[in-house]
């Protein structure tokens, strides 16, 4: 059962927020779908996604929000926009690589948060996890460096605060 009412209603609303996103209607028939739908998953899988319900506060859902509205925002079309002008270029400047980027997050959540932020953005995808869980190999059509520690600078370090932030801070 739900270890945490609080717990349930958090994660209710966020899965009723993501559906209105993804839907973008906020007509009533909508609204009552979504919180049916939202409200049924929380009820199901909230024991299983929220293993400290003490974790969740409003800190960490703004946190969440504001990182959220700036990868949508900024960060994808920044590099929309860098993919659209390598198509579009005679000569694009293309350098595929396979590289290596190292994380400093121990929470799954952080993990996935940053290879799915990395993924998600055009240019780059995470195609493997090392065999240690300490870094993730990732296809980068703009491979500006190789090395480790310069490849994280580049792909993960913003999504790495981010997810440090609202998962482990």
């Amino acid at each position: 059962m739900v270890k945490s009412i609080y717990a349930y209603l958090i994660v209710g609303l966020i899965l009723l927020g993501i559906y209105i996103l993804y839907t973008g209607s906020v007509s009533m028939m909508e609204l009552i779908l979504g919180a049916i739908v939202g409200f049924s998953v929380a009820y199901i899988f909230t024991d299983e996604w929220i293993k400290k319900p003490s974790k969740l506060n409003l800190r960490r859902l703004s946190i969440l929000i504001a990182y959220a509205l700036k990868y949508f925002t900024v960060i994808e079309a920044k590099a929309h926009w860098s993919v659209v002008k390598a198509i579009l270029s005679p000569k694009p400047s293309l350098k595929p690589a396979i590289v290596r980027v190292p994380y400093r997050v121990s929470d799954e959540y952080a993990i996935v948060t940053i290879a799915n932020s990395i993924t998600n953005t055009p240019g780059t995808v995470v195609v493997d996890v090392s065999e240690d869980k300490k870094a993730l190999f990732v296809h980068w059509l703009f491979a500006e460096v190789t090395e480790d520690e310069e490849a994280r600078k580049h792909i993960s370090a913003e999504f790495e605060s981010w997810a440090k932030l609202i998962f482990e801070g």
